[in-house]
């Protein structure tokens, strides 16, 4: 999240609009896919269509707002960088704080799904060995290639695909005419939860948002690809979310962890079930690694700027790595795993992200006119997005995310008011 020091070459424009939209749609299909339409249909019940498309809405907004503050601010650290210039430091510093709250978060999901899916009952000792077992290779210096990230963007393609054409030949799609209605409206609170859940499933999307340097004609390319990428990603969300209410029913789908197993179960294709828990094993492990790797990374940084404390960005002699950081991840994100479940953990995550992308709303409506500032009711469509959907999330998430964001405002505060160097 910190900005790097040093001037770096640029890297060269070799990127088609088809490479932006790959690589926007292989960062939000992920793990959360698997996962998210269970605890979003508790609150939104038969309107989940319409929380999804909210969350899809908000999430675009924030990848335009994104796009226009990194052309403007092109060097790496987000809206850690876009806060601090735009609003002031504390606000910067909160953004900062707020994705590895955040991400840490995230790294929980990840691990809680892969065990869910992987051996049911047993979710808390088989995440807890699998946040170990990728830290340790961490530890070790590995990372996720390009080549990696689109082996698992095809897996996670080829399983959604194929658990889309067994709730279709299920028969029950065709029944949608008969389902009984939308039933009751859930509440705003209800919707708006559920579309905060669902924008757990859209993370990722920035990424569009900051390829400036590395794709052709970025003016251009950029904002076709986030509408591309977006769009795609929203409508395969819509397809599956209704499926798996209508196929599961609103009841089974708002109480299970393993929507995708139970959907082509019900829907007759048993054989499927294992190769539908291979994909998400697959797509969980994949997000946990790079995710581990990420946070470690920011922590790392924000501790070398003096946010955090500076020992956390002592790099290992041997294996070039910000080990002290790595390990403090493992223990934070072993720690929301056995204190939290997966809907917990997916509300908290969501919090984070959502107020680091209020920050970047409220960064871009500062853009002067004689800079690449979106039209103005992105921005405020975006900021006021996340701070209602920030808002309607679960109770307990929302007192936690709240409590967390006011100890790194306090901590800001301390280093602040009295000199202190951590």
């Amino acid at each position: 999240m910190p900005t790097s020091s040093g001037p770096q070459a640029g890297p060269a424009r070799v990127l088609g609009t088809v490479d932006a939209v790959a690589i926007g749609a292989g960062a939000m299909l992920g793990a959360g896919v698997f996962t998210v339409f269970s605890p979003a249909a508790l609150g939104a019940g038969a309107w989940l269509p319409v929380a999804i498309l909210i969350a899809g809405t908000v999430a675009y907004c924030n990848a335009v707002s994104s796009a226009r503050l990194a052309a403007r601010h092109p060097e790496s650290g987000g809206a850690y960088v876009y806060g601090r210039e735009r609003l002031g430091e504390l606000w910067g510093y909160l953004a900062g704080w707020s994705f590895v709250v955040g991400k840490i978060a995230s790294c929980a999901v990840m691990a809680l799904t892969f065990a869910a899916y992987l051996l049911p009952g047993w979710e808390k000792p088989v995440a807890t060995a699998a946040v170990l077992a990728l830290t340790a290779l961490n530890y070790r210096g590995v990372r996720r290639s390009t080549l990696v990230v689109k082996v698992l963007l095809v897996v996670v393609l080829a399983v959604l695909a194929a658990a889309i054409v067994a709730m279709v030949l299920s028969g029950r799609l065709a029944a949608v005419a008969q389902v009984e209605g939308l039933g009751p409206w859930p509440g705003s609170f209800g919707v708006l939860g559920a579309a905060g859940m669902v924008f757990f499933a859209f993370a990722g999307y920035a990424r569009v948002a900051t390829l400036g340097g590395e794709v052709r004609d970025p003016e251009t390319t950029i904002p076709r690809a986030i509408t591309l990428a977006l769009g795609g990603v929203l409508l395969l969300y819509l397809v599956i979310g209704t499926g798996l209410l209508i196929v599961l029913g609103r009841e089974r789908l708002s109480t299970t962890t393993t929507p995708m197993v139970d959907a082509v179960q019900v829907a007759g294709f048993s054989w499927l079930a294992p190769v539908v828990v291979a994909g998400a094993a697959v797509a969980s492990l994949g997000a946990l690694l790079s995710l581990v790797l990420g946070v470690s990374r920011t922590t790392a940084a924000m501790a070398a700027d003096g946010h955090l404390p500076r020992s956390l960005a002592v790099v290992h002699e041997r294996f070039g790595v910000p080990h002290r950081a790595e390990l403090l991840v493992a223990v934070l994100v072993i720690g929301l795993v056995l204190l939290t479940d997966l809907r917990g953990a997916i509300a908290f995550s969501a919090f984070g992200v959502l107020v680091y992308y209020a920050i970047t709303n409220a960064s871009a409506l500062r853009l002067g006119a004689d800079e690449p500032r979106p039209p103005l009711v992105v921005p405020l469509t975006g900021l006021v997005g996340c701070v209602v959907l920030a808002c309607s999330l679960p109770l307990p998430a929302v007192i936690t995310g709240m409590a967390v964001l006011a100890l790194g405002a306090g901590l800001w505060w301390l280093r602040e008011r009295f000199a202190l160097r951590f």
